[in-house]
């Protein structure tokens, strides 16, 4: 995986990203290319960040899709366009549509955060119809297909396709144009590869010593778990909490070219995602959705190797709802072993709960979920309970005191699919 030098056929020419530059001069704004202090006393080094959250659509995602709409033919853009996506290139595509006047029907999954939607009809406008439809981008990218297959469409895929990568490309051309130091590390999160692909070719051209790093979330390792295999894999199933990345299999050209040039790629959970989006709005006041965190958080695992380097982290959008933050904060606690579920027995005598109150926990646990579920017998019935302790590691002395106690008790963290019944 540790590659320094790239095949030329797969590496997107030079010459055509900065055509892409020119064409989307006036229509995104050249994000800047930041210090952030915190991140950079954190992990001591010169942590920049690359801010796509302050783009035109809060993501990157306009440069590859207005790219690639304004290269279609006028039959092309004459039989109307469709796309698939989990919110931030529906963006791209609808703004893309009513700057150039092009009628679109963007699909998009059922469960997509309302501010998404509106985003994406805010942006687009009269132009666009959005159809909001299956459980993940993979199904909604098939039903976008068949829409788009049976009215004689244009399809525009949000990053495999070579004008949506060259689009992409320019957050890579613009980093190293206004980076006046080396760079040493370049972390960029992947869904489908997109951005990975593009800024690659760009540094792997303008910057060869510069490490590329490609970054995604644990739930969600399709071109991990495909460039770890040397063959395009699909994953079965998704966690779908980082929406923004959360794609089932990457693109044939996406995963050719990340083969090539990455570096490394690494996976971060969830929680951390989480942890850091939390740190990032509250330390700086910055908005991240969680795909647009995902190379902040893969910092903490590089912590060691980064020291006294130049680092840049593409965060790659802020379109966050906020309905999802108590989600958000219950991640980020069960990441940080702060906040522990237990299915427990009680024996259905008196003092029993006083005896858990006052012998298993500590004065300074709180019980923040109580639940009873029902009885198996006359003298014994489970009862669901979520605690929240000082210090992680306090969970291991609860769990102790209740063997003591003899209190019988499953440990729920992790079954997430569990606990969504009673949280």
């Amino acid at each position: 995986m540790q590659k320094e030098t790239a095949s030329l056929e797969t590496v997107v020419a030079l010459g055509n990203v900065e055509k892409a530059a020119n064409i989307l001069k006036g229509v995104i704004y050249k994000t800047p290319l930041m210090k952030n202090m915190w991140l950079s006393q954190t992990y001591g080094a010169e942590v920049h960040l690359k801010r796509e959250d302050l783009q035109v659509v809060r993501s990157y995602k306009i440069r590859g899709a207005y790219h690639k709409l304004s290269s279609l033919t006028k039959e092309e853009s004459g039989r109307e366009i469709v796309c698939s996506s989990a919110g931030n290139h529906a963006q791209g595509v609808a703004y893309a549509c009513q700057l150039l006047g092009i009628k679109g029907y963007i699909f998009m999954p059922a469960q997509t955060p309302a501010q998404k939607v509106n985003k994406v009809r805010l942006f687009g406008k009269e132009w666009v119809e959005v159809v909001l439809t299956g459980a993940t981008y993979d199904d909604t990218f098939a039903a976008a297909k068949d829409f788009c297959d049976g009215r004689g469409s244009t399809f525009i895929a949000p990053f495999d396709d070579l004008a949506v990568i060259e689009g992409q490309a320019t957050v890579g051309l613009e980093v190293f144009k206004d980076a006046d130091f080396a760079i040493d590390y370049l972390f960029m999160p992947i869904g489908g590869g997109g951005l990975a692909s593009g800024v690659s070719s760009v540094f792997k051209q303008l910057s060869p010593q510069t490490k590329l790093i490609g970054v995604q979330p644990l739930g969600a390792p399709s071109m991990f778990n495909s460039i770890k295999a040397n063959q395009r894999q699909t994953l079965k199933t998704i966690d779908s909490f980082v929406d923004g990345a959360a794609v089932k299999c990457p693109g044939v050209l996406n995963f050719e070219i990340c083969r090539e040039l990455l570096n490394d790629i690494v996976l971060v959970p969830e929680g951390q995602v989480c942890e850091d989006i939390l740190k990032m709005y509250n330390e700086e006041g910055v908005v991240l959705e969680p795909a647009g965190t995902l190379s902040i958080s893969a910092l903490k695992g590089f912590a060691q190797e980064i020291k006294g380097k130049n680092v840049v982290c593409i965060i790659s959008g802020s379109n966050n709802d906020i309905t999802r933050m108590e989600d958000i904060k219950e991640r980020a606690l069960q990441h940080q072993g702060l906040k522990h579920y237990f299915m427990v027995t009680f024996n259905q005598k008196p003092g029993a709960l006083r005896t858990f109150v006052n012998r298993v926990l500590h004065p300074e646990d709180d019980i923040i979920h109580f639940q009873y579920i029902k009885k198996n017998n006359k003298e014994k019935g489970p009862v669901f309970i979520g605690v929240e302790v000082k210090r992680p590691h306090d969970v291991e002395t609860i769990k102790a005191r209740m063997l003591e106690e003899g209190f019988a008790f499953e440990y729920l963290n992790g079954r997430q699919d569990f606990l969504n019944l009673f949280v």
